[in-house]
């Protein structure tokens, strides 16, 4: 065996240079240590003999009482301005997720942590009504959830995304939602509701139409067949759709932008966006140990490409250029998106209707 090290962390490779089997289900194998902790608790998992589901890393939920559930977006280039977030830490288990790092406020790691350690905010629906029915709330579009899936598994126990989408409903309040599971199609009951008065958008998030590699970047998320028929089904009942192709990884899925433009034009999707990789915080570190694992081979050139995009470093925290990036690689991806939309997609304008939900809270508006 050689044992490599990354900062804090040990991986440790076979000596054949073939790497350890991963463990099941999970993105990240490792906990990276938590800053706001003395304790450094960095592991890697060298023993993945076990399910995972009989493991010390399955799945626990913490049940929480949040204090507040809206949230401001105070940021130029996330194109929403409230976001609600029912879930804490996802077990989607998205390697590259950057949601990762608010998991160290709750005290755990953002690594493994992270996904099988699940926060429920159970006050959520009374928060949300306490919110609109506020003598000083406006209307403006809330973004479920915008820092992690608000259909994760979790939510097929616990049903707290629905009773929050029949509260919108019931204030004919505009909601969007942001997903990568099929499940949000058992709420299409609610959304197909929410249309009928332009109150709901959603953003699928799909970044590859391999599925293959899905599994190893998103281990549980809905499969990418999964997604397109969930995409599909909105489709066909006029639900506006923005597909994101988020994110783009050069090295590993820059090379299927005109395919999946294509798809996802097929489909007719109202618009598609996308963004590249920047690994901040300790996803660094897991995002390195995933490439160890699954593609080492890569792994030299992977790194050296999302560098290029980021003005030499793994991570990147300015305002616009740590979600487009720059330099060449950047622009080869910007490029490629822009002649694939040109050739297949033509963008189907959606706007949310603000006014009803001033109706619903003043009702002597509707005389007028």
């Amino acid at each position: 065996m050689i044992k490599k090290r990354y900062g804090d962390i040990f991986v440790i490779v076979m000596s054949n240079f073939s790497p350890l089997p991963v463990l099941k289900g999970r993105g990240s194998q490792i906990n990276p240590s938590n800053p706001f902790e003395s304790t450094n608790r960095s592991s890697i998992l060298v023993d993945n003999s076990v399910d995972d589901e009989a493991s010390a890393f399955q799945t626990r939920v913490i049940e929480s009482k949040a204090s507040s559930i809206v949230n401001k977006v105070d940021s130029i280039d996330v194109p929403l301005g409230w976001s609600m977030n029912p879930y804490q830490g996802c077990e989607h288990g998205c390697v590259y997720c950057y949601a990762r790092n608010s998991h160290n406020y709750w005290g755990y790691s953002s690594g493994l942590d992270f996904e099988s350690n699940i926060v429920v905010k159970i006050n959520a629906i009374e928060l949300l009504e306490k919110k609109l029915k506020s003598k000083s709330w406006e209307a403006s579009p809330i973004m479920l959830s915008g820092n992690t899936d608000c259909y994760q598994p979790v939510e097929r126990h616990y049903g707290i995304t629905r009773k929050l989408l029949q509260c919108f409903l019931k204030y004919k309040h505009p909601v969007g939602l942001i997903t990568k599971n099929k499940l949000l199609l058992r709420d299409l009951d609610i959304l197909k509701e929410l249309n009928k008065d332009n109150l709901v958008s959603v953003a699928v998030s799909i970044n590859t139409l391999d599925d293959n590699f899905r599994q190893k970047l998103e281990p549980r998320t809905s499969s990418i067949d999964n997604r397109l028929d969930l995409i599909k089904q909105l489709r066909d009942n006029d639900i506006p759709v923005t597909a994101l192709c988020a994110p783009m990884i050069p090295g590993l899925n820059e090379h299927e932008i005109i395919p999946l433009v294509q798809r996802l034009a097929e489909l007719k999707v109202n618009g598609i966006g996308h963004i590249v990789l920047r690994l901040n915080g300790s996803i660094g570190e897991i995002f390195e140990n995933w490439l160890e694992l699954h593609y080492p081979e890569r792994k030299s050139k992977v790194l050296n490409k999302i560098k290029d995009m980021h003005g030499g470093q793994l991570s990147d925290s300015r305002f616009i250029m740590r979600m487009k990036g720059e330099g060449r690689i950047a622009d080869i991806i910007h490029k490629q998106f822009k002649v694939a939309k040109q050739r297949y997609h033509k963008q189907i304008p959606f706007s949310y209707n603000l006014s009803l939900y001033e109706k619903q809270k003043n009702p002597q508006l509707s005389l007028f």
